[in-house]
């Protein structure tokens, strides 16, 4: 007899749970505290992508007991910081693909999106709401899609076509519009879609992709630019725009229109670093100044992207134009002193700069002795120590100094032509 060798911890001794994640996954595990259970999730997902490399099918069935355990487990945590949110949402992310791709039998792949459903259906926070986007990814095939899809619809219809006074809501309404779409029923979609009394992004980005499949492109980009309104996701919706006309060819018109209202990202270097890639035939210093005049006011802002772009002269010429962190020029004025020195040293230059206008955010003193420490290491590089000093003299000459920006720097007392203690 042959015994198959499952990977680690997957071992299904009789009336024990094959994951080692499934009993950490309980009922309201996780109390009200989210890094626990951010970190399980993490672990689980780790655990099941293992098996996937072994066992495809295995790490299928994994992936959704997972994600039938999910919400129960973090009922009772305080989601307000958003943290536990983001980690299910990646999850998601990482486990459809793993469902969807797997070898299964039409009747497994039936079983699975029937416990799928019914955790949905269940999910009272919710927070695997989401699922539902990708169920005609889940279907994995355009005929069990389509048997989804008339399971739903008319539930869909009936719950639109009542009155607004009613406030219908189903879950399934995004599983419905998925399926229907991955069943190449178009006309359907936007037929039902017309029935939507709620003109949500949520709902219509699928009419914007029934069209796009459709090949009716143009007729794709009135639809989505239809859907702006009052709490509407724009970034969203101008993403969905730049990419119809960018897989039409129309860069240059996608550049102007859409690039960055579509690519905004957690940060200003980000966001341009994403335009960049999407954009490869923009000059980066073109696009740089396109942002900087998209935010007057916050020219400083942008000070990290060119200096990644290496366009050093117009990064000082922004960091004098509008506050930097100081803490951010620092990091320039070590990362350059022995390649760009001059730079470096501006850098420093100009922490002490923002320091002393006051608009340096919870500075301490050793902040302070370090910017000034890295401004003449710069200098001495660039072999202009005596020209820092003077140019420094005579910036802090123009401040009010408070007592104590001016006591920390009087320690360097080749800076001041007084005595240090007055």
């Amino acid at each position: 007899m042959v015994t198959r060798i499952r990977p680690s911890g997957m071992n299904k001794a009789a009336g024990k749970p094959a994951w080692a994640f499934a009993p950490r996954f309980r009922r309201g595990a996780f109390g009200w505290r989210s890094d626990p259970a951010i970190t399980r999730i993490k672990e689980a997902i780790a655990e099941i992508k293992a098996a996937n490399r072994k066992d495809a099918l295995l790490a299928a069935e994994g992936a959704v007991l997972f994600l039938q355990k999910l919400s129960p487990a973090l009922e009772n945590i305080d989601s307000s910081s958003g943290a536990i949110g983001s980690a299910v949402n990646g999850a998601i992310d990482a486990l459809v693909p793993i469902i969807a791709k797997a070898p299964a039998e039409v009747p497994t792949r039936r079983k699975w999106l029937e416990q799928l459903y019914r955790a949905h259906a269940d999910d009272r926070i919710p927070y695997i709401e989401t699922l539902g986007d990708h169920w005609g990814e889940l279907c994995a095939s355009p005929d069990l899609a389509a048997e989804w899809a008339d399971r739903l619809v008319e539930t869909v219809d009936a719950v639109w076509s009542r009155s607004r006074a009613e406030h219908g809501f189903f879950h399934g309404t995004t599983m419905c519009l998925s399926a229907l779409l991955a069943a190449g029923r178009y006309d359907k979609l936007l037929a039902l879609l017309d029935k939507n009394p709620y003109p949500f992004w949520s709902y219509r980005q699928w009419g914007v992709k029934a069209l796009v499949a459709m090949g009716r492109k143009t007729e794709a980009l009135r639809y989505a630019e239809a859907s702006r309104g009052l709490n509407e996701p724009l970034g969203q919706i101008a993403k969905a725009c730049e990419a119809i006309l960018l897989s039409s060819g129309l860069a240059d018109e996608a550049y102007q229109r859409y690039a960055i209202e579509a690519n905004q990202a957690g940060t200003y270097l980000a966001t341009f670093r994403a335009i960049c890639r999407k954009y490869p035939h923009r000059k980066p210093e073109a696009i740089l100044a396109d942002l900087v005049a998209s935010a007057p006011g916050d020219e400083g802002k942008w000070f990290a992207a060119a200096k990644d772009a290496k366009l050093f002269d117009l990064a000082l010429k922004l960091a004098q134009n509008s506050p930097v962190d100081h803490r951010t020029l620092m990091r320039a004025a070590k990362e350059f002193a022995a390649t760009q020195p001059l730079f470096a040293m501006n850098c420093g230059l100009l922490a002490l700069y923002w320091i002393c206008a006051g608009r340096a955010y919870d500075v301490t003193n050793a902040e302070i002795l370090t910017a000034y420490d890295l401004t003449l290491h710069a200098a001495d590089v660039a072999q202009c120590r005596d020209a820092a000093l003077k140019h420094l003299r005579h910036m802090l000459e123009g401040f009010p100094l408070d007592g104590v920006v001016k006591a920390v720097l009087a320690r360097a007392v080749e800076l001041w032509n007084v005595d240090p203690a007055v």
